[in-house]
């Protein structure tokens, strides 16, 4: 599975690393699992003594991706998804670095339990895993964790999940006491009154097809919300995942004034809409719900405006068992980490964003927030990267996906950029026998 290779220079390639404005011809050296050079002064810098040399032919070199949305089933539900399972979905999709959710079972909110994942990862992964811990005890909204003991046993951030905090009270201490550990708050708005049992975004299609409706409103309202507690606190905040203008509004009214927030969206709130649920596709069921064509434009615009910081994947997977339902009773999630690139793709050949803002969306700007060196081609790096080709067209198949679930929204779809080589820590992951 893995080739260690050690030096290794990668050549004949364009290196694209957003972190430093770079986007040329040139090279890659790489030593002991760090970077020495990237770009055109690679070129006029010796191979090292016994480096294996790679022609990339063109390809385009890049920092690994960063996946600050990837539930696995580990523990509790191991059929869905194990973390070795995740990493292989991961490295097909040039994803280098995960952080997983803390929705398993039991709930990460244990500092041995995040010892735990800590420890499954190191013997099972192939790719940097990164646990999330719970921001409330068993993720019920009501009785904060030991943020700080749970971050000194390793947890990256904090998270409810998709389970909003609805107890204001409750949102701004633990926004107050994450900030003395100048932790990181990830959290997912949304009023569940307004939200109600609705299962798709409100509206006319959502009549026509005769299911409950979530309102935009059960987002922005909750968003505006998080913003005044996080002026409160004084805290560090990042929207998990926005999916209407309001709600990107507000978080740059936000920004404006100061506070420390970011937000993220997902890939399929970026390139799908919820025309695209047509005859009661499960697959399509996500939560926040897909929302109107209009509404995935202005989402666009506020990726390629800098309002929304970061793309994730949103990788949730779900068996037949939970999907093969009517599309009301159906458990909402998609698979991600195997398309998110390839899916991202489109608003590039579309000419909405640029390859390389596209590419700072998952690399340097969620290490940044992470506090995390990776994300980046610098000297001194984590060789953690990847060699991809832009233009090269490739079919979301079943059969070929390597997460133990199959709930994608782009089966038999095809994508455009597909990965050639996934490397971690200068280990070059063989593809082939993923």
């Amino acid at each position: 599975m893995y080739k260690n290779v050690n030096p290794l220079v990668l050549t004949n390639a364009r290196i694209i690393d957003p972190a430093n404005n770079v986007d040329e011809a040139g090279a890659v050296i790489v030593q002991d699992g760090t970077i020495l050079a990237a770009g055109a002064e690679a070129l006029n810098q010796g191979a090292p003594d016994g480096a294996k040399t790679v022609d990339c032919h063109g390809a385009v070199v890049a920092p690994g991706l960063i996946d600050m949305g990837v539930s696995v089933g580990e523990p509790g539900a191991e059929h869905r998804e194990t973390l070795e399972s995740a990493s292989r979905a991961a490295a097909v999709g040039g994803v280098t670095t995960i952080l997983t959710s803390p929705n398993t079972d039991p709930v990460i909110d244990d500092p041995a339990l995040v010892d735990f994942m800590l420890r499954r990862a190191r013997d099972t992964a192939i790719v940097n895993v990164h646990p999330m811990a719970a921001l409330t005890k068993g993720l019920a909204g009501k009785d904060m964790s030991e943020i700080g003991l749970l971050k000194e046993a390793g947890a990256i951030a904090f998270s409810n999940d998709r389970l909003p905090i609805t107890n204001s009270s409750v949102l701004v201490r633990l926004l107050t006491y994450a900030r003395d550990f100048d932790a990181l708050v990830v959290h997912q708005a949304q009023d569940k009154d307004l939200a109600g049992s609705g299962v798709m975004n409100a509206g006319l299609r959502a009549s026509w097809l005769g299911l409950g409706g979530i309102p935009r409103e059960a987002e922005f309202v909750a968003i505006e919300r998080d913003m005044r507690l996080v002026a409160m606190a004084k805290g560090k905040y990042h929207a998990r995942l926005i999916s209407c203008p309001q709600s990107a509004e507000a978080i740059q009214k936000a920004k404006n004034d100061g506070l420390n927030v970011t937000a993220g969206i997902s890939i399929n709130h970026l390139t799908l809409n919820e025309n695209d649920i047509g005859p009661y596709r499960t697959f399509h069921k996500m939560s926040p719900p897909l929302r109107t064509e209009d509404d995935r434009q202005a989402m666009v615009k506020a990726l390629a405006d800098g309002t929304i910081d970061i793309i994730m994947s949103d990788h949730n997977p779900q068996d037949v068992e939970t999907k093969r339902h009517p599309f009301a009773e159906a458990e909402d999630g998609a698979l991600g980490l195997e398309t998110m690139l390839g899916a991202g793709m489109r608003l590039v050949l579309n000419e909405d964003i640029s390859l390389s803002k596209l590419l700072a969306t998952m690399t340097c700007n969620p290490a940044d927030r992470l506090g995390l060196p990776a994300g980046r081609l610098s000297k001194g790096a984590p060789a953690d990267l990847i060699v991809f080709d832009p233009q090269k067209p490739w079919i979301v198949e079943k059969d070929k996906i390597r997460s133990r679930s199959k709930n994608t929204p782009f089966e038999d779809e095809t994508l455009t950029g597909r990965v050639l080589t996934t490397i971690v820590a200068g280990s070059i992951l063989d593809h082939d026998a993923i």
